[in-house]
């Protein structure tokens, strides 16, 4: 049978003729072929092996350490995909190659560069970590649970604040309008509309920290963490975000050891190679359906562990970043824009009356209510204006507090 091996080297495959074989057989057909030792090798059937950081983060994954038991034991079959990590460095078999030269292969400029181009893995992030408000995240995915039942794909940018050690904080999520299916997110960006985001952001003193999206229940068949649209969707955001510590963060439903379903959020960085490729255009934009999902294609050759090759393993671009959470600054309880049912005045009515108690700057310290409100002011004065009341916690101006207050009555 054969039995595909992904590591941080890409997809390879190995060929063992005994059905019953054990785990110790499989390790030592992958010494004997991929050269890497046998002491040196982890396997698992879990991909996240892929993305573990530390020793102590490799040695969680147990499911292949007992090296007597058999494969079938662990679901390991013909056409498995068992996947291997290693500590150390090894040489990859590549194809036969002739030094340039007056006798060998003319090289051109384009080849010189492509030999340049080697892609390998980042080990650090630049974001040391990121902290996701409570309240946003969970607005977030409530609305892709139990809205979309993770059935369509969804995305927001981040926004927060970026310490000097690199930790992003992420205070809010805007959702611009999209469309979503189960594999295409189409992100029908309105100019107007964001200026007014960065206005309020500014006036709270954040910024656009990176982009979010789901991934949907048919995505969670596939292997791979994130697929070659995403990852082309997702650069394009982090060069245009322009942000050393720009982070995209996935959420999807996983069933977890009990068979139930629990939304997970990943965090990654898009490492400087992959966003250096985008940068001077080595993508190919048009993806074609042949090419695996798990692969992002260049237009021209690149190296990647030894070989020549166009199909880079998205893994290889992908940098884990640490997740926490906090309790921010801001309430997440008015409706969100961009959703299925359109925002309206009753609403800001409702959130005024729900809210009573409070004094007035905390009744309007949501974001997506600001939003709503910045439609009416000036984008360049009133909306950071107010905005920075917020961020203050001070006095809101009595102008402003007549003015939303009769949007209010105005419904």
């Amino acid at each position: 049978m054969i039995i595909r091996i992904r590591s941080r080297d890409g997809l390879e495959r190995v060929a063992i003729d005994n059905p019953l074989a054990t785990v110790a057989q499989l390790k030592s057909e992958i010494e004997t072929h991929l050269r890497v030792p046998t002491h040196a090798q982890i396997l698992s059937t879990n991909r996240n092996l892929l993305l573990a950081k530390s020793r102590n983060d490799l040695n969680r994954f147990t499911d292949m350490s007992d090296p007597s038991a058999r494969l079938s034991s662990s679901k390991v079959a013909h056409g498995s995909v068992v996947y291997l990590a290693y500590e150390g460095e090894r040489t990859v078999a590549g194809p036969d190659s002739r030094r340039a030269g007056s006798f060998g292969k003319k090289m051109t400029i384009d080849d010189l560069i492509a030999k340049q181009m080697r892609v390998t893995r980042q080990e650090k992030a630049h974001c040391k970590l990121v902290s996701f408000d409570r309240d946003a995240a969970n607005v977030f995915q409530h609305y892709v649970n139990e809205s979309l039942a993770f059935a369509v794909k969804r995305a927001g940018f981040m926004y927060g604040t970026v310490s000097e050690e690199g930790k992003v904080e992420v205070d809010f999520i805007y959702e611009p309008p999209q469309r979503g299916t189960e594999d295409i997110l189409m992100l029908l960006r309105d100019p107007d509309e964001e200026k007014l985001v960065e206005a309020t952001a500014l006036g709270l003193g954040m910024r656009r920290v990176g982009f979010i999206f789901t991934q949907t229940i048919s995505q969670n068949k596939k292997d791979y963490t994130m697929s070659n649209a995403e990852v082309l969707q997702a650069v394009e955001l982090h060069k245009e975000g322009n942000l050393k510590e720009w982070v995209t963060a996935v959420v999807k439903l996983e069933v977890n050891e009990d068979g139930r379903a629990d939304v997970h959020f990943e965090a990654f960085q898009l490492s400087d190679m992959c966003v250096r490729l985008f940068r001077e255009g080595w993508f190919e934009r048009e993806i074609q359906e042949e090419v695996d999902p798990k692969l992002s294609r260049m237009k021209k050759d690149v190296v990647v562990g030894g070989k020549d090759t166009r199909d880079v393993d998205n893994d290889f671009f992908l940098v884990v970043v640490k997740i926490s959470d906090h309790q921010g600054p801001l309430s997440s309880t008015f409706p969100i824009e961009n959703r299925n049912s359109p925002v309206t005045m009753k609403a800001l009515k409702n959130h005024l009356d729900r809210t009573k108690s409070l004094p007035f700057v905390k009744r309007i310290s949501d974001f997506h209510l600001l939003l709503l409100i910045a439609r009416f002011l000036d984008v360049n004065a009133d909306v950071p204006a107010l905005a920075a009341c917020v961020q203050m916690q001070a006095t809101v101006p009595e102008g402003y507090q007549l003015l939303i207050e009769s949007l209010a009555t105005a419904s």
